[in-house]
């Protein structure tokens, strides 16, 4: 283990973790004039400094290439260690206990939104509680583009790489992916925020709904609105966080217009720009349209929006065709995208058909590429392609098949490698319920909670939710903080980590 560089990416965690506690800080400055709140958030921001400082210190060092299993293991000590800081608002406070606190910024990190904060907290704790959630989906980003690939790449996130990206360890190459995802998710943001602001929200809770919904961390926090535009437009921010990042990069880096020339007069520059926009248009409406696993994701929302519509018209829950639309298409993006955000009381109609839909699509997820967290659409198409080759293999045994996503051909080491993470998936969720169980929950509970904790969806309406989570043992509620942050990390960052430590003793036995 390279402990240097494991040092050197807490310091920056904890570095980039200082800056989310200026949101509060203007906050608080701003609606308020409370000077000791801001300098309440300011002294964690500061203490938070100085620990990147003191670790940075100790850190340094030039690196070249990361090890993968010490980027591993920085990985999962990174998670814990923000979680303590992200607790000390809601701790000090006296809002929740200290490990309900710590269960909280864990899940607000890893996205999964279990919002066990009760409904009467401070707004200004529901924004650190959006900011940990914005800063938790952003680490995940720099962490898809740089380490996660180098280790599963091989279980289908190379799949994504359709559009021309490519990986490597070495740190001038990661640095530089790091800088391109942010941009993208800072766009992304401005995006959302100009949404739910054209929406009828205010400027704080425009900015508080466009965190929470484009880091799919949700909660049990919606804002009062008027009109249904509120609902479309987190339908439209948590449709864009279902989608690949990557494509999105791609995307937006061809609209961008090209750096002057100073030999050229302004209007031939504005029309050599208008040419290229109208041409880059085209070619990127083909790129998204081609792209089956973004396909299958909207065929598979569609459907269900469907299913679910023809369900409320047979038990004539809504006689309004407009709002049977609007519940349905909310619940099954909020959903499908493990944001998890309800509005108001679903248990009024929420069937044991919903539930099951709710759970089918929390473990599916959006695109490979994304935030969100389940299985992912793109393995789950390489599994039914699978299936249906071994189909026609069985039928005629001399057929020669092939299987592509798209225009890119899967080869046969990385289908092995996808139903060996299938497989891996299921046992850990069985393990993870079975250890819960031993806490008291029934067993039905027990693979609920384990499977929102895994897919980070955070609570399943009628299932679990945050009653669910407040109920919980002490170790349970520790497993339960385990859990979230090897779901979030698919696994991956667990096994290599693991692998890196017995490589090392193997090699200090011999």
């Amino acid at each position: 283990m390279n402990f240097k560089m494991i040092l050197r990416i807490q310091s920056q965690a904890l570095l980039t973790i200082s800056a989310t506690t200026l949101l509060p800080i203007l906050y608080a400055l701003i609606e308020f004039g409370a000077l000791d709140t801001s300098i309440f958030f300011a002294g964690i921001g500061l203490v938070s400094i100085l620990a990147g400082m003191l670790f940075q210190h100790f850190g340094v060092g030039r690196f070249q290439r990361a090890p993968l299993a010490s980027s591993a293991a920085a990985i999962l000590l990174m998670y814990p260690m923000l979680a303590v800081f992200g607790s000390l608002p809601f701790m000090l406070t006296g809002w929740l206990a200290p490990l309900d606190a710590l269960l909280e910024s864990v899940g607000d990190l890893t996205s999964a939104g279990l919002s066990i904060l009760p409904d009467d907290a401070p707004y200004l704790l529901r924004l650190w509680q959006s900011s940990l959630m914005w800063l938790g989906s952003l680490l995940f980003l720099i962490m898809l583009v740089t380490v996660l690939p180098e280790v599963s790449g091989c279980f289908g996130i190379s799949l994504s790489l359709q559009d021309g990206h490519g990986f490597s360890a070495i740190i001038g190459q990661m640095n530089l992916m790091s800088m391109r995802v942010i941009k993208v998710y800072l766009t992304l943001t401005a995006v959302s925020f100009g949404a739910f602001s054209l929406a009828g929200l205010d400027g704080w809770n425009s900015l508080m709904m466009a965190m929470r919904c484009l880091s799919t961390g949700g909660g049990n926090f919606f804002p009062s609105y008027e009109g249904v535009y509120v609902e479309y437009a987190a339908v439209f921010v948590m449709l864009l966080a279902c989608g690949n990042f990557l494509l999105y990069y791609r995307v937006i880096y061809t609209l961008l217009p090209p750096s002057p020339e100073f030999a050229m007069n302004y209007f031939t520059r504005l029309k050599q720009y208008a040419l290229r926009l109208k041409r880059t248009i085209i070619n990127n409406a083909k790129l998204v349209a081609a792209n089956e696993e973004a396909k299958v994701l909207y065929a598979t929302i569609f459907f269900g929006l469907l299913i679910i519509m023809l369900r409320l018209h047979l038990q004539e829950i809504f006689f309004d065709g407009n709002e049977a639309f609007r519940r349905s298409l909310f619940s099954i993006v909020s959903f499908m995208s493990t944001t998890g955000i309800t509005i108001g009381d679903t248990s009024q109609y929420m069937h044991a058909f919903d539930k099951f839909c709710i759970f089918l699509m929390a473990m599916t997820g959006g695109c490979i590429g994304s935030v969100t967290g389940g299985f992912k659409v793109i393995r789950l198409i390489v599994l039914v392609k699978i299936t249906a080759s071994e189909i026609r293999k069985t039928i005629h045994p001399r057929m020669m098949t092939a299987i592509r996503v798209g225009d890119t051909p899967v080869p046969m080491r990385t289908v092995g490698r996808i139903l060996s993470y299938f497989f891996l998936v299921l046992v850990t969720m069985f393990i993870c319920a079975a250890v819960l169980s031993f806490g008291g929950p029934a067993f039905s509970e027990s693979v609920a909670i384990s499977a929102a904790c895994l897919s980070t969806v955070g609570h399943l309406p009628g299932i679990c939710d945050a009653d669910t989570f407040r109920s919980l043992s002490d170790f349970d509620k520790i497993f339960c903080m385990v859990i979230l942050v090897v779901g979030r990390l698919e696994l991956f960052a667990l096994l290599l980590a693991v692998a890196g430590i017995r490589i090392r003793r193997k090699k200090s036995d011999w």
